[in-house]
């Protein structure tokens, strides 16, 4: 990119900005705006962005934007709560996402013929994880029951990182047939980052949070880099991961969380940096991801990439999330509501990159154009049905207030939402 198209996106934020406050009472999102903003600077239109999706600033901008994405998902969850009032978002962690995987992973292995049973499961944990900002109107909407917002709100926060292992696994699977390393070199690379990445990351998120903590309550450290903390300590925590030979992206989740649970009193600074520098990273990866990553990937889109994108966001997400809430008594439109509103989004499209970009095997083209192309119909769908979805819900949840005891009803503590996009 040259000077003009810095110029470019910089003027579009601003105007953007000047309308954001009139955008968000329409059903069209941010997301869906930046996306359509990326694909008019792409190469096949005013041609001002003409990197591939493999250049090494896309990479970079990418894993900037996972660390900090699950650094401060994480942290925004509270175990304590979680353990005592949040049986749901458990449920469908637990439950709902190994379902998540298994059944897109059985799906994309009868529909694409090409893809090895296990890149089918590398496909089947990029896409399992939901992205709840994306439905801004449905966690910002207050007429939502809280109990029902919190859901998907946690569920969002937790399942990004919790992913990132099982994907991990299954991508030194899928490596290993490519390889001429021996089992065992799979199994101890694995096992690695797995362990070695949590380690990281629990030391750096415990003894990190207690230091800024105790700068604050002295008075050492201003506001400005309280904010910066959840930066520094996000990156941190990846880089000491990985020159250990750790995961990063599982440190930094794991430092979040441990920052958000060891030295809760100095949090809202980080919500604070992911509803300005955060949102804005989210937003420009978007960006870049419709300037360099759809029109490619919907040159090989076919019947079968379709076929599987819409099962991907209904059947593959509304039956785990039903199976998973057996026993709670929740009314069908709850389950159905919270089955549909799980949109594919920011994670999807970093995990994707990080197939196409480090791992060697034969399907990672097609899994990653399968990926983009879901993500891009989960941006729409999601993104235009949120705002009527959220009101219909809430015109729902008025009768149930006739009923006593309704489980969708009842009051829980709310734990900071990922940025909603300005709502």
């Amino acid at each position: 990119m040259d000077t003009s198209a810095f110029a470019v996106i910089a003027l579009f934020i601003v105007m953007f900005g000047l309308v954001s406050g009139r955008v968000q009472k329409t059903i069209v999102s941010p997301p869906m705006i930046f996306v359509l903003f990326g694909l008019l600077m792409s190469n096949r239109v005013l041609g001002l962005i003409e990197v591939s999706a493999e250049n090494e600033f896309i990479h970079t901008l990418a894993e900037l934007t996972l660390v900090l994405v699950l650094f401060t998902d994480a942290s925004r969850i509270d175990l304590r709560v979680l353990r005592r009032e949040h049986n749901f978002p458990i449920r469908l962690i637990s439950i709902g996402m190994p379902l998540t995987i298994v059944t897109g992973a059985l799906l994309a292995a009868l529909i694409f013929k090409t893809l090895t049973l296990w890149e089918a499961f590398v496909l089947g944990v990029i896409l399992a994880p939901t992205d709840a900002a994306l439905g801004q109107a449905v966690i910002g909407l207050r007429k939502v029951p809280v109990r029902i917002r919190q859901t998907l709100n946690i569920e969002s926060g937790l399942n990004d990182g919790i992913a990132l292992p099982f994907l991990l696994f299954f991508l030194s699977i899928a490596g290993a047939a490519n390889q001429t390393e021996p089992a065992g070199y799979w199994v101890r690379f694995v096992l690695m980052q797995i362990l070695l990445g949590p380690l990281v990351g629990i030391m750096v998120g415990y003894f990190g949070g207690k230091l800024v903590a105790r700068g604050t309550r002295a008075g050492w450290i201003t506001h400005s880099f309280q904010d910066l903390s959840a930066l520094g300590l996000s990156v941190l925590a990846f880089s000491l991961a990985e020159v250990v030979g750790g995961n990063g992206f599982i440190a930094a989740f794991a430092a979040g969380l441990i920052l958000g649970n060891s030295s809760r009193a100095i949090c809202t600074c980080l919500f604070d940096f992911g509803e300005s520098e955060g949102q804005l990273l989210t937003l420009l990866t978007l960006m870049v991801y419709g300037a360099v990553m759809v029109l490619p990937a919907l040159d090989h889109i076919n019947g079968p990439i379709v076929l599987y994108s819409i099962l991907s966001l209904t059947v593959v997400r509304v039956l785990p999330v039903a199976i998973s809430l057996i026993g709670v008594r929740l009314q069908w439109d709850s389950i159905l509501f919270l089955g549909w509103f799980g949109p594919r989004g920011i994670a999807s499209i970093l995990y994707g990159l990080l197939v196409l970009g480090k791992v060697n095997i034969d399907g990672r083209g097609e899994i990653f154009a399968i990926t983009i192309t879901t993500v891009l119909l989960s941006i729409f769908a999601h993104g235009l049905t949120a705002l009527p979805g959220a009101n219909w819900y809430a015109a729902r949840t008025e009768k149930m207030k006739e009923e006593p005891d309704m489980p969708e009803l009842a009051s829980v503590t709310e734990m900071p939402v990922r940025h909603t996009y300005g709502r």
